[in-house]
This record gives structure tokens, C-alpha cells and sequence, in this order.
């Protein structure tokens, strides 16, 4: 059983709620299982509403009428409409970040790097999770707390369409290749350059998500 330590209740089951989502422990398209589940964090199942409630705000679950909650299903549409924004937002954030980040949360981008290539090349569950965190500690330096929390929110409904395109072979190490790149323009505080690569980046995913959605249509 996994047990709660005491913070805020709501705000701790929610993490752990979004992170079984995130990582595929609980599929997609199938109720959720509110008894088993509260009984499992060993608490009653009004907080864990609570924190499903929140989470459908997030965008990760959906309610329906007599029937609970589900998690909401891959979408082709979603996932461009996330990558789209990125591409509009995270370029220049990132190379504003760069410019301002001071010793402490660069040397946190390097050691958050270096923990995602680790996890993406031993093919780790952890990898969308950390994804998210290497690509956090480029934008929170720029100082823009509304542009970052708009991000932050992208960033976890991303977090399954990363997974999604880490699938195929290879396409690991060439995201190592592209984050270390990235990595590389952010230290120099090399704006145009790690925004360019930012987006090329960023491009790059949705591209290939759209060919696999193309191809799951395909098979389907």
C-alpha cells in the first residue's frame, strides 16, 4: 500500500493521481476505479473525487453521468493543438531564460539533463516525467510566471505524446542528440540559437506524431 505523508492531502494525491496517468498505470478510455484506488492510497474516496475533479480541469480525465471518470484517450487533434502553442510560446522563453539564469539553475539544467539522458536510453518509465522537467528548467529562469505556468500545463498534457514518440526505434537517441544540443545554446546563452533549435525540436515531434496517428488510423 502506499502511504500519504502529510502536506496538503488534495494537492499530494493529485500528484500521484496525474503521475499513474502520465506513466500508463491507469489506461486511458476505461472507468476509473475510485474504490480500489482510494483504498490503495488508503484514503476515502472525497479527496480522491476531489483530485479527479482537478485533474479534469487539467484536461487528463473526463467525468460522464452515472458512469465516473475515464482518462481521455490520445487525441491527433489534441496533440497538435499542444505542440502548436509550444511553438508559439517555448522558443522564446527559453532563449529569455538563458540569458537570466543564474549559476544555480543552470548547473539544476545540466544535472536534470544528464538524468534524462540516463533514463531515455535505459528505455526507463520515468523518461516523459523527466522530458518534462529538463524542458521546465530551460523556461522557469526567463522569470515570466504566467508564460511558465501556461507551459507547465502543456507540458503534462504533452507528457503521454512524448511517450507516444519515443516508441518507435531510434527515435531515443536522436532526441539525446537534439536535448543536447539544446543544452548546449542554453549555456552559451546563445538566444537565436537555442531557440532555433527549440523549435526544430518541437517540430520535429509533432511531425512524427502525425505519422503515427496516420498509421494507427491506418491499422485501425
Amino acid at each position: 500500500m502506499t502511504h500519504l505523508i502529510v502536506r496538503n492531502l488534495a494537492d499530494q494525491l493529485v500528484d500521484l493521481v496525474r503521475d499513474r496517468i502520465l506513466n500508463g498505470t491507469i489506461p486511458p478510455d476505461q472507468p476509473i476505479r475510485q474504490d480500489t484506488l482510494a483504498a490503495e492510497l488508503g484514503i476515502s474516496k472525497i479527496p480522491l473525487r476531489e483530485a479527479l475533479t482537478r485533474l479534469e480541469q487539467e484536461g487528463l480525465v473526463r467525468s460522464q453521468a452515472n458512469r465516473g471518470y475515464f482518462v481521455r484517450a490520445l487525441s491527433a487533434i489534441e496533440a497538435e493543438e499542444v505542440y502548436a502553442l509550444r511553438v508559439k510560446l517555448e522558443p522564446e522563453m527559453v532563449a529569455l531564460a538563458a540569458a537570466r539564469a543564474t549559476d544555480a539553475e543552470r548547473q539544476h539544467a545540466i544535472a536534470v539533463h544528464d538524468e534524462l539522458d540516463k533514463i531515455t536510453d535505459a528505455h526507463g518509465e520515468d523518461v516523459g516525467r523527466f522530458n518534462r522537467a529538463f524542458h521546465l528548467a530551460l523556461i522557469q529562469p526567463s522569470g515570466q510566471s504566467i508564460t511558465t505556468h501556461l507551459l507547465e500545463r502543456l507540458h503534462v498534457l504533452g507528457e503521454r505524446y512524448v511517450r507516444k514518440h519515443l516508441e518507435p526505434l531510434g527515435r531515443d537517441q536522436r532526441a539525446n542528440e537534439e536535448h543536447q544540443t539544446i543544452l548546449r545554446h542554453w549555456l552559451n546563452r546563445d538566444g537565436d540559437a537555442v531557440s532555433a533549435a527549440i523549435q526544430a525540436h518541437i517540430q520535429t515531434t509533432i511531425d512524427d506524431l502525425r505519422r503515427q496517428f496516420s498509421a494507427d488510423r491506418d491499422d485501425a
